[in-house]
This record gives C-alpha cells, structure tokens and sequence, in this order.
C-alpha cells in the first residue's frame, strides 16, 4: 500500500502523541496539594521554623507538582491531634515529634531520644544504619503513617526550675512539664511528670501550675519566654540527649505519590534534619550566652545525687518499657545495642577530644 505524504505525517503524529501521553515524565506533571499540620506555634525557632522550611524544600524540589501549605499548631488541629489527623486523613503530612505518642505507641519516645541515651549523630547512625528506620516504620505502620527524621535540635537542657534544685530531695512534689520515657523516671524519682502542648507550656510556668519544663535547647527555649518565667537552667539534659522531630506522611497519600516525588519527601527531610542540627548547635551557643548576659540566667548542673538515682531509674523504666509488648521488645533492644554498640568510639573519639581540647 502506497504511503502518502498526509498519511505518514498523521501516522507519525499520533504516534509521538500516544508516546508523549504514556510517558512517566508527562503522567507524572500533575499538581498534588497537600496540607502539613504541626504541634509548633508559628515559625517557632527551632521546629517551627524547620516544619516550614520543610514544606518549602519540597515545593522547590518538586519545581511545584508537590505544593505543601502548612498549619501551625491550633491553625487546624490542636499541637497533640497530628498523628491522628494525618492517619484519618485531614492532613497528608505532619511535623511533630515521636515523644508525643507515649500513650499509644510506648516505644515511639525513643525515635526522639532516650534517658541517658543516643546523642544527636548516635541517633542519626541507628536510624540510617543501625536497623532503627525499618524498627520505626513497623511501629508507625498499624497508624496508618509512614515517618521520617525531619528536624534535630539537638543536645536537650535539663529545664526551667522555680526553684533551685540542690539535691534529690528537691524533686519531691515537683510538677514538671517532661513527657516521654524522662517523665516515668521523674515519676520515680518523687516528681510529677505533666503534659504540656509546646504552645500553652510558658503560661503553665509563668501561673504555677507547673513547677518547672523542659522544652529544646537555649533558642528555642528564650524564643519560649521562660526566661520571663524562671532563672534556673539545668543541665545535663539526661532525659532528651538528643532532639529528632519527625515527619509522618499518610501511607495513603505516601503510596499514590510516584517515585521521583518520593525522593523528593525523603531527600527533604534528610536535608532539613542535618541542616537543622547544623543550626542549633549554632544559635544554642549564641542564645546561652544572652540567656546569661541579658536576662541573669542561672545555669546550673544537676546534683550527683540526682543523677545517680535517675540514671539508676532509666534502667528499670527502659525493662519495663520492654516487656510490654513484642515490638517494644525489640525496639528497646535495638536501641540499647545500638548505644553499646557506638559508646567505645563516642568515648575514644568525641569525649577524649573534648576533655583534650577544653581541659578542666
């Protein structure tokens, strides 16, 4: 059959139209919105401001086909309603942190941090490299959620006190904003562990109906006002050595994403969560210094005794926490091995160098 001029040239165009139709690049264009709830007041030093950076990151990534537009804490759920909102489906992603998830998920604190735990970068190498991830995505799996590392503030202060604390005896009575696996050792100790939301924590303070908290590190915490509220600042921060916050994402709305975008989400949040510890570090040293300068700050340690007992306490909270269930179980054990695992090198790498470079 002779093949015309008109002929081929139609044959050739549906050709590249039915190629073009088909090709994931084009399929893959469609604009996808999603809303990110969080359990930060706005822009927030700290997490606030890196829920925020999150969403823009993928914005760009994505040159615009993942637009995310974000809701503070109370904007469109409250600060403790993210997990169940992002699983019923009122938003598709959320930023918040593992800790908050005690009641429901027992073990979830630990992928925030442990009593006496993993510092910021012993964290991190559990998660990536320790078996921690596949542990965490099983956990949050019957949630409906899919969740990332997406934020650190790193190393935690032990918190804002009213009062000075000189011994054991002092935690007593004590009412302390501290939820998580510190609170059930706080408890132990005499205290009263007390859950606070991130946005109503200064005026609890600054009223008395809480005695003390803990919050993050020193800028996020003047960003707070509880300076206004105390002048006792604690350290160490035995029961948050570290500050991981997380993104959880709905398997639903996760699962209908192609994967070019969800490297995108993940990339993200890889991102935001080194950059983010980057800047803590960096602001928490220049924040501690105004905390004092500006403000009269007292910074003060933690008495041995109080230590002593607490980290003594962490040990039998964290054997109860592992008997409570089979996957609790295995994600204590994992999380211990991994300390174990780390705590040579921490000692001959990073403790010796500081004790060399800052000698007493």
């Amino acid at each position: 059959m002779k093949t015309t001029r008109r002929s081929a040239i139609a044959a050739f165009g549906a050709t590249a139209i039915g190629a073009t139709l088909s090709a994931p690049s084009v399929l893959s264009q469609e604009k996808i919105e999603w809303r990110m709830i969080t359990s930060w007041p706005k822009n927030l030093p700290g997490p606030g401001v890196t829920a925020q950076r999150l969403a823009d990151r993928i914005n760009t990534l994505s040159g615009g086909r993942l637009s995310i537009r974000l809701y503070a804490a109370g904007e469109l759920v409250p600060a403790l309603e993210v997990l169940n909102s992002v699983a019923s489906g009122v938003a598709q992603i959320g930023h918040t942190a593992p800790l908050f998830w005690a009641g429901r998920m027992p073990a979830a604190p630990l992928f925030t941090a442990g009593p006496f735990g993993l510092t910021p970068l012993e964290h991190i190498t559990w998660i990536d490299h320790g078996g921690g991830q596949a542990l965490w995505d099983e956990l949050y799996a019957p949630q409906g959620v899919k969740p990332f590392m997406a934020g650190n503030t790193g190393f935690q202060m032990g918190g804002w006190f009213r009062k000075e604390i000189n011994s054991l005896a002092d935690i007593k009575g004590l009412k302390m904003r501290m939820p998580g696996l510190g609170g059930l050792v706080l408890a132990r100790l005499g205290g009263t562990a007390v859950t606070v939301a991130p946005p109503e924590i200064f005026t609890s303070l600054q009223t008395g109906v809480i005695d003390a908290t803990e919050f993050l590190g020193p800028f996020s915490d003047m960003a707070m006002g509880f300076q206004k509220a105390a002048k006792f600042y604690y350290t160490p921060g035995w029961h948050e050595p570290n500050g991981t916050g997380e993104a959880i994402v709905s398997l639903e709305a996760w699962n209908a994403l192609p994967d070019d975008l969800k490297a995108i989400v993940e990339t993200a949040c890889r991102a935001e969560n080194i950059f983010s510890l980057g800047e803590a570090e960096w602001l928490n040293a220049e924040a501690l210094k105004r905390l004092q300068s500006d403000f009269g700050v007292e910074v003060r340690n933690f008495p041995t005794d109080f230590l002593d007992a607490a980290r003594a306490a962490t040990r039998d909270v964290m054997d109860e926490l592992a008997a409570r269930d089979e996957l609790t179980g295995r994600i204590v054990e994992s999380y211990r091995q991994a300390a174990f695992h780390q705590a040579q090198w921490s000692e001959i790498s990073l403790t010796a160098f500081l004790s060399a470079r800052n000698p007493a």
